[in-house]
């Protein structure tokens, strides 16, 4: 059963960073109104983050994380041989030589309120903790922004592969008390942005999104273009992956994305893959005029975006490929207008793989020199 606790009162934040909240005067602006008009796509074609929140791996919300990057944290937990036992690794894959007790593990994952959320504790213990921790993220958002849930505010977000919907089903005692499609409303993936929808009564898009690695950029994507088409005034993007037990490690393979030492060396000669971890996000997104006109605090405006796919030329169906990477990173310049040789920070995928690493740097030159 999961331990459950009432969400926190929205504190002042610390003026000093670059996530301090200032709740309009009044608080719903004309955003009230002007969904009672009815939907108007947007004039300027771009779209502020007004609201943001999230869960990561030594950071228990986006202010911490911006500390830890800041100050260059590794936020990479290692786990002793008692802790693994304790959630069930085995001796055998324990005293595998390749095995590497690491893992980006966030804290808290089993809690929720669900009480606030209207759920009985039975309903939200077969609740995947990606969609209890999700839902929590996008009130939180809404509440960073000032603004209460409902109305026509879109969500766009996906989640990872399900561990826990394995561990209940193993459970015979909890599927007699419940059954299998309780379970299955539960963690399915399919659910996780209309669980947002029905429980914070939005009446915009409902979207689930799954890309792999790129489904919160894909989810902010759509939302994007959902709120430049008029579909919705608000939206929500993100996602979550949370891993079950939240205490892991891995098996190296050699030629595999896993790093051999549990350490992520991004772009460095001695990079030998990634790590996995946990972590949810959302942000809350509005068509920068309405933010302007409304004294929303814009934390940052998406000028453009695009996204493809590189399709079969290449040689493996993991494999990234060159041309498709900088395809779609020039296709984003010409949506945002914006020449490259004004961007002066690329945020990059840096799996710190012999493989991903190069392609990486050579589809960014390849964009960038056009």
């Amino acid at each position: 059963m999961p331990h459950f606790n009432r969400l926190p009162e929205a504190d002042a934040a610390d003026p000093a960073s670059p996530f301090s909240t200032r709740p309009p005067t009044e608080p719903f602006g004309d955003f009230t109104a002007r969904a009672a008009r009815g939907p108007a796509p947007s004039a300027s074609g771009r779209v502020a983050i007004v609201g943001m929140a999230g869960r990561f791996p030594g950071a228990g919300d986006v202010e911490a994380f911006w500390r830890n990057l800041r100050d260059g944290v590794e936020s990479i937990a290692r786990f002793t041989r008692e802790e693994l036992e304790e959630v069930g690794f085995t001796a055998r894959r324990l005293d595998d030589p390749r095995f590497v007790p690491a893992f980006g593990a966030i804290e808290g994952s089993e809690l929720f309120d669900a009480p606030f959320f209207g759920y009985s504790p039975r309903d939200a213990e077969i609740i995947d903790p990606q969609q209890r921790l999700f839902l929590e993220a996008c009130w939180e958002a809404m509440e960073h922004a000032g603004y209460a849930p409902g109305g026509r505010v879109g969500v766009f977000a996906g989640q990872g592969a399900s561990g826990y919907e394995h561990r209940l089903r193993a459970n015979e005692a909890v599927m007699r008390a419940v059954g299998s499609f309780a379970v299955a409303l539960g963690n399915e993936k399919d659910f996780i942005a209309t669980r947002v929808a029905y429980k914070l009564g939005l009446e915009g898009p409902a979207v689930t999104v799954q890309t792999a690695c790129s489904t919160s950029l894909v989810a902010v994507h759509m939302a994007c273009k959902a709120l430049l088409a008029g579909e919705c005034e608000l939206a929500l993007a993100g996602g979550a992956a949370v891993s079950v037990p939240t205490r892991s490690g891995y098996v190296y393979e050699e030629g595999g994305i896993a790093s051999p030492d549990g350490h992520v060396r991004a772009f460095d000669a001695a990079g030998r893959g990634a790590v996995g971890g946990s972590g949810v996000g959302a942000v809350l997104l509005k068509r920068l005029d309405d933010a302007l006109a409304d004294g929303d605090t814009i934390h940052a405006v998406i000028l453009g975006s695009a996204i493809n796919n590189d399709g079969s030329l290449k040689v493996g169906f993991t494999a990234p490929r060159v041309d498709g990477q900088a395809g779609a990173i020039r296709a984003a310049f010409q949506a945002a207008g914006v020449p490259p040789s004004t961007v002066t920070y690329v945020e990059t995928h840096g799996t710190a793989t012999e493989l991903g690493d190069p392609i990486e740097v050579n589809a960014l030159t390849e964009a960038f020199a056009t």
